[in-house]
């Protein structure tokens, strides 16, 4: 596996691969990966001759100070998991790559609408910062196509938004939610968890398949909502949201919607950690 640092190494490789036609898949990741992010980096094998991971904590996406400063960085675990799935390169740019005049005078992509509802409300400035960091490295790694996953829904569609309305030639590719044994969607912010608080986390997927049953047997949306975000409190669980959505543009769900054009999503604090997670309609789950 190569590993590159710089964005000029990096156009030197993916020149020689252009030039041997290969197809590249890429997946962007703020590193500490577990098995749902390798999960990513299969799925682009899947479809791809050439895979490629970034690996960088990007600050500008933080909200809060302190979970910055707090995200675990374990490079160089990540870099031996990378090279056992057999991934083609690892790219770990610096802050100067990405912002080189500083985050202050940044240029940024807002993407308007579906970012200021759920966890944009809740987190004010995150999916700009996601937004513009994507973006950069799609400039940066020019891939044919881009894994996310599924589990971050409201990032994945900001990122389909995004590369839709600025015409990057990047193919978005969403892959299933990985899971703990006892349902608690993967995720770095885990590791804030203690083995107790973890296996209790597994009560977020639950409520979502309480709620998803619920609204096939025909109840109503809201007072579902009102019935599983109370339901999370009695559990523990400080909730910001349980909100039943179009996976469309994530309006709140109406009657008369479709189903399976819908999906629940819920955003809960669980000890130290902030933790997400969804359910579209469509799933047989």
């Amino acid at each position: 596996m190569i590993r590159v640092d710089s964005i000029e190494a990096l156009r030197e490789v993916r020149h020689q691969w252009r030039l041997e036609n290969k197809r590249v898949g890429f997946v962007p990741t703020m590193g500490n990966l577990h098995n749902g992010h390798l999960s990513l980096l299969n799925k682009a094998r899947e479809n791809a001759e050439k895979t490629i991971c970034s690996i960088y904590v990007n600050p500008l996406q933080f909200d809060r100070p302190g979970d910055l400063s707090n995200y675990p960085r374990t490079l160089e675990e990540d870099i031996a998991k990378l090279e056992e799935i057999g991934a083609d390169m690892v790219f770990c740019p610096t802050d100067e790559h990405i912002y080189p005049r500083g985050m202050e005078h940044a240029t940024t992509v807002d993407v308007p609408g579906i970012t200021n509802v759920l966890d944009g409300a809740h987190r004010p400035g995150h999916f700009v910062g996601v937004a513009t960091v994507v973006c950069k490295l799609f400039n940066m790694v020019q891939p044919h196509l881009a894994v996310f996953g599924e589990k971050d829904f409201q990032q994945l569609l900001v990122v389909r938004r995004m590369t839709a309305d600025l015409n990057l030639p990047v193919e978005i590719i969403g892959a299933p939610t990985a899971r703990e044994p006892h349902g608690l969607a993967m995720s770095s912010r885990n590791n804030n968890l203690t083995d107790q608080e973890r296996e209790h986390g597994g009560w977020l997927y639950k409520t979502l398949r309480a709620g998803a049953d619920l609204v096939r047997q025909g109840q109503d949306f809201r007072a579902i909502e009102a019935e599983q975000e109370r339901k999370l409190t009695e559990l523990g669980f400080e909730p910001d949201y349980y909100s039943i959505r179009r996976t469309l543009d994530l309006e709140p769900a109406r009657a008369g919607d479709d189903i399976a054009d819908l999906i629940i999503l819920v955003a809960a604090q669980c000890g130290k950690a902030r933790l997400i997670d969804n359910l579209p309609l469509s799933s047989h789950q």
